[in-house]
């Protein structure tokens, strides 16, 4: 039984099935639930394919920052439509930083005893060029990591 699980959220469809099978554990242990969304800084990640780099205005760190946000906020409501949360105690939590670490940071924080999560997320080219989220998770983990594909 899990009391405390962490749901990461970036708006694909495995995160969503992986908050439904999360949703399934929660009703079972009356768990609590952490749904985390990361904002994600700007990297060199184009400059691994190629691009150039473009000076970093403060002007385009806050349309970053406001696409990060509604970003978040739609991995959230998409989340809460396709997977029926009622009766559970649900926190959302966003926090900026690179994923895996800051979901490792987080499942501390909060005490997960569980991290559930996809798969694969968004950014697929970039997980197979630095490698995948989840697997990075799964082998730095000190909880039960749940993927789901």
């Amino acid at each position: 039984m899990y009391h405390t699980l962490l749901i990461p959220l970036d708006g694909s469809r495995h995160a969503e099935k992986a908050l439904s099978i999360a949703a399934q554990l929660g009703r079972d242990s009356s768990a609590v639930l952490y749904l985390l969304h990361v904002k994600e800084l700007p990297d060199d990640i184009g400059l691994l394919v190629g691009s150039s780099g473009q000076p970093f205005t403060e002007e385009r760190r806050l349309e970053l920052a406001r696409h990060a946000d509604d970003q978040a906020r739609a991995a959230f409501d998409g989340a809460r439509r396709a997977v029926d949360l009622s009766g559970l105690d649900v926190h959302e939590v966003i926090q900026e930083g690179r994923p895996a670490d800051t979901i490792l940071r987080q499942a501390t924080e909060v005490g997960a005893e569980a991290i559930v999560m996809g798969s694969r997320g968004m950014s697929e080219l970039k997980g197979m060029l630095m490698g995948s989220v989840s697997h990075k998770v799964m082998h730095a983990a000190g909880c039960t990591v749940i993927t789901v594909t």
